[in-house]
């Protein structure tokens, strides 16, 4: 079973991209990348991440009309 985490921290995430802190929290509040809160923390799935990384390749993520939202899509 593998040990990998499903989720990190905004921390966690700028370290795992190299996006900084700052932008990763614009990002969020952006709506331009899903989170879970948790309480007071904030966390970014990992397979969401992924996926904001691949569509976004080339794009200026601190200008906001230049990054791509990403979204999940879930069925009730």
């Amino acid at each position: 079973m593998k040990n990998e985490k499903i989720a990190f921290t905004i921390e966690e995430a700028s370290e795992y991209t190299g996006i900084g802190r700052n932008t990763m929290r614009n990002l969020v509040e952006w709506k331009k990348l899903p989170v879970l809160k948790v309480g007071r923390k904030v966390l970014v799935k990992t397979d969401m991440l992924e996926k904001f990384m691949a569509m976004n390749e080339g794009r200026n993520l601190r200008d906001r009309t230049d990054v791509k939202a990403v979204t999940r899509n879930t069925q009730t």
